[in-house]
């Protein structure tokens, strides 16, 4: 049976109070930019950064994704907001402190280990793109969607080897991860938490490690404005509302700042 719809979050809109400064948080790759070739391509777009930036001053912003942090700060371009790399292992604060949670440090050496084995592999498996990460290891095979399953079996082979690391899928996208419980949604509801109390929440997210953030922030009830972009609101998501694609983001960030600026 077809899944029903998700209301646009444009409907949301009404839940956040002129004159109130929420907690928004923002996957990048997928919501912010469109899913790329390579990751090393997807750069956020100028209309884009400016909506970002206007929309720093009225509220909370984050830019939470599965990227090395060094690496999402200099692709986001905007100072002033906190930044969350490597699903929640690195956080760099709006005021410039670093921070690892999640007891990151404990897997580099069983990430290292596995990185050593996955590159061997990839060497037959055309089409492939590594993407290593300090606390993961990421291989895309966008360009050899005919290859994912050797894929998934190497890094499975290497996280069986190195019992500190998980498996995990994306979209055309393999990772090895720590095994750690520590996700986005855990590091979001951390930081949700620093909020005063009522502060209105949203999260805006396109893949499956979204789903952990929508999740999680059910601890703050039916209030937060969980958003599933792109494709995958055709699929079954913890998230209430929905946005077709990037642009669609932009705007709604884009009525979001004015609303709270309304006051």
């Amino acid at each position: 049976m077809p899944l029903a719809p998700l209301p646009s979050a444009f409907d949301a809109l009404e839940l956040f109070p002129a004159g109130a400064r929420p907690a928004v948080f923002l996957d990048y790759d997928g919501t912010l930019t469109p899913i790329v070739s390579r990751p090393e391509l997807a750069t956020l777009a100028p209309a884009m950064r400016a909506v970002i930036v206007a929309l720093s001053e009225v509220a909370e912003v984050a830019v939470v994704t599965g990227r090395d942090l060094d690496d999402a700060i200099a692709l986001v371009g905007v100072p002033g907001i906190t930044i969350v790399g490597s699903h929640g292992f690195e956080v760099e604060r709006a005021d410039g402190e670093r921070l690892v949670l999640g007891g990151g440090e404990t897997y580099l050496p069983a990430l290292e280990a596995a990185a050593m084995r996955v590159e061997r592999g990839l060497r037959s498996i055309a089409g492939t793109h590594l993407e290593r990460k300090r606390f993961a290891l990421a291989v895309h095979f966008r360009q050899a969607p005919e290859r994912a399953d050797e894929v998934v079996t190497l890094l499975d082979e290497a996280a069986r080897d190195e019992p500190g690391l998980r498996l995990t899928h994306g979209k055309m996208v393999a990772e090895l991860r720590p095994a750690a419980d520590w996700h986005k949604g855990r590091v979001v509801v951390a930081l949700a938490r620093e909020a005063p109390q009522d502060t209105p929440i949203a999260y805006l997210g396109d893949d499956v490690t979204d789903e952990d953030a929508f999740e999680a922030l059910g601890e703050f009830g039916d209030a937060p404005v969980t958003v599933i972009v792109g494709e995958r609101a055709s699929a079954p998501t913890a998230a209430r509302w929905a946005l077709p694609d990037v642009d669609a983001v932009r705007r709604w960030l884009q009525a979001l700042e004015q609303r709270l600026r309304a006051a």
